[in-house]
């Protein structure tokens, strides 16, 4: 099957979809599907095509380099000039989205949307994700089938857009990081807060945060991993309460794999105060080394806490309550039990299967009634 997924950003780029597409893709491959991937370059500084873990990359220039818009109208013409049998668009929330889509209507092809949505630190585009959605409905609503990476996602999209819950899959992202390398140990004291720097990430949360639980737990240090926007002002944040030597901020290349393995298997928790997310795979990763998990009661993180996997927090809490529940978690010392994860494994067949039912071939494994969406953690046996 020839596929085109099509996306925004992908690797180099770290994030949650970069990282999906490059598990997913090369496990496609590996199907003897023939995977390309058609994304944008603000930048001008990365290859126009390339071969990445058997999959062909195309780029294409996208406007301003400086915001998240990512307005690339050569995406139309590469959409309609290839030839596919089905066309992936991962992500909704650029401009990469309605250009690709009209294209893909305008052609008549087969295509399926997966949502991966997120929040985002600007009030203004908030403040139009309203109309934003109203006006994506028509493309929206054209596709062949919808998936959402949890049932909040895909029920939240349902009742926005007017789309019939039963159009929707769900396919969870997976949790895969190598194994930690010999003589990785368990700091008592390191948190590490991990996801791109935005504010609504609540990495500044954490921070505010870190006087009192400094009072509570004196050797508490903090390690927030990701680059970003809103760097400087975490930087200012710290510098401001004397928190230099409490506080590091660094990114690790999405090619460092091991070296990620290494910081989230040294962690004593792993905390997510994000006003929104889907299904973070952040937190996916931290999970399956079996770090302790605090997040915001919110969103998709709401969804985790439930199924057991993490701890949840109110999204509107102080810094005197975060403080307490983060020494709660470095004091106790919570064992995570070797849950069954979803993997990528499962996401890529899962994948496979909606797309052999689009084009209206049998699948090897049937999609259930209501499609795929009784996943629950479980102990490994």
């Amino acid at each position: 099957m020839r596929i085109l997924m099509v996306a925004a950003r992908c690797y180099p780029l770290i994030g949650g979809i970069e990282t999906h597409i490059q598990e997913v893709g090369a496990r496609l491959v590996a199907r003897s599907h023939s995977v390309d991937v058609l994304t944008t370059d603000p930048s001008g500084e990365l290859p126009v095509e390339e071969e990445m873990r058997g999959m062909r990359v195309q780029r294409v220039p996208a406007w301003p380099r400086e915001l998240d818009l990512y307005v690339a109208p050569r995406i139309y013409t590469a959409i309609r000039r290839g030839v596919w049998d089905l066309i992936h668009f991962q992500g909704y929330n650029s401009f990469v989205a309605p250009i690709g889509l009209l294209a893909a209507v305008r052609g008549d092809l087969p295509f399926i949307l997966t949502f991966h949505s997120g929040g985002h630190s600007s009030r203004l585009r908030n403040a139009m994700r309203g109309t934003q959605h109203a006006l994506l409905r028509p493309l929206v609503a054209r596709a062949a089938r919808l998936i959402g990476v949890s049932e909040f996602e895909a029920s939240f999209f349902s009742a926005r857009m007017g789309v019939p819950r039963e159009r929707f899959v769900v396919i969870p992202n997976g949790a895969a990081m190598p194994v930690a390398s010999p003589g990785v140990k368990v700091d008592p004291h390191l948190i590490v807060s991990g996801g791109r720097l935005e504010r609504y990430k609540g990495h500044h949360r954490a921070i505010a945060a870190l006087p009192e639980l400094i009072r509570r737990v004196p050797d508490a240090r903090l390690h927030i991993v990701g680059r970003g926007p809103y760097e400087g002002e975490l930087r200012r944040l710290v510098a401001t309460l004397g928190l230099e030597k409490r506080v590091t901020i660094a990114g690790i290349p999405g090619s460092e794999r091991q070296k990620m393995a290494d910081l989230l298997a040294s962690a004593a928790l792993f905390i997510l105060f994000s006003e929104y997310e889907a299904h973070p795979v952040a937190v996916m990763e931290a999970l399956s080394l079996r770090r302790p998990v605090l997040v915001s009661d919110t969103s998709g993180l709401r969804e985790l806490a439930t199924k057991g996997l993490c701890r949840a927090i109110p999204c509107n809490a102080g810094p005197g309550e975060l403080a307490a529940a983060m020494a709660e978690e470095l004091e106790s010392r919570r064992e995570v039990p070797d849950l069954a994860l979803p993997d990528w494994d499962a996401c890529a067949h899962a994948l496979s299967d909606v797309y052999y039912d689009v084009l209206g071939n049998r699948s090897t494994v049937p999609l259930p009634p209501g499609g795929l969406t009784s996943w629950s953690p479980a102990r490994r046996v």
